[in-house]
């Protein structure tokens, strides 16, 4: 029974987690109805500037961790600018940028690669030391990890519920050309957009990465997971990326204990075919006709 407790734990940990990357994902196919292949290479770019600012250079966590949202927010703005802005409204928008988005994470996984190497590399924990809860071992890293993934999906909901900035990423969702004649700037959305999904990815990468390694090929498996987790909650729904990753951290941890660790990705993918099956919609989806 603690064993289980303790995978339950886990899943929900990791669930978190795979909830932030995959609300990125949710975002920009609610405000810009695209589908970003390179999200997972933010969350790689992401996990090598904390190595680099924490590990390397001797930097503070916290402080190497706002250096990394901040970097990696930027670079989802410059590529949003460079790139795929110069795709919107032209004939073939709903297939160009997956295609320039696949260039992009080729590039940047050969880039990183190229510049950093293949050899993995490691992030001590931020909090050392372990607690006990109920009977159940848990280390203070992993509770952070919980507890950062908490504060933030609170904070951002409270962003796109309250802020005027919020509102205006709804109203671009929900009616982009009405959003524009009350004056809403919906490419300065989008642009703004693109890089605060690149953070969200960070800083998942952030907090996973003492746990997992830092290596050039790190985002291939969180972004599957984060199609997963949008599938499952429904596109565009943020209420269903939280849900959903949660859902699938606790499902893979269910896996790990009655089977084993190699039926993790398993039972990820089982998921995913159900879900297609019985409800392409996902959870929280609203059915397009």
């Amino acid at each position: 029974m603690g064993v289980l407790v303790e995978q339950l734990l886990n899943g929900l940990i990791i669930g978190s987690m795979y909830s932030l990357v995959a609300s990125g994902l949710s975002l920009i196919w609610g405000t810009m109805k695209m589908l970003n292949f390179a999200h997972g290479e933010f969350y790689m770019v992401g996990g090598y500037l904390m190595y680099f600012t924490n590990v390397a250079s001797g930097m503070n966590p916290l402080l190497a961790c706002s250096l990394s949202l901040i970097a990696v927010f930027l670079l989802g703005v410059l590529i949003e600018r460079m790139i795929i802005h110069h795709l919107l409204d032209r004939p073939g928008w709903d297939i160009s940028p997956l295609i320039a988005t696949i260039g992009i994470s080729i590039f940047m996984q050969n880039f990183a690669l190229r510049v950093w190497g293949e050899r993995f590399k490691n992030i001590p924990y931020y909090v050392e030391g372990n607690a006990s809860i109920a009977g159940v071992e848990m280390s203070y890293q992993r509770m952070l990890i919980f507890v950062v993934a908490i504060v933030v999906v609170v904070l951002f909901w409270a962003f796109l519920k309250f802020s005027r900035y919020g509102m205006a990423m709804r109203a671009t969702s929900q009616n982009r050309d009405a959003a524009a004649i009350y004056g809403v700037n919906i490419y300065g959305i989008y642009m703004i957009t693109f890089g605060i999904s690149a953070m969200l990815a960070t800083l998942a990468a952030v907090m996973l990465s003492p746990i997992y390694s830092v290596n050039p090929w790190m985002g291939i498996p969180p972004l599957l997971k984060a199609f997963t987790v949008v599938v499952l909650g429904g596109l565009g729904s943020l209420e269903g990326a939280i849900i959903g990753g949660v859902i699938l951290g606790i499902l893979e941890s269910l896996g790990v204990f009655f089977f084993s660790s190699e039926w993790r990705d398993v039972v990820a993918f089982t998921v995913l075919i159900l879900v297609l099956w019985v409800r392409p919609t996902g959870l929280f989806g609203a059915k397009v006709w």
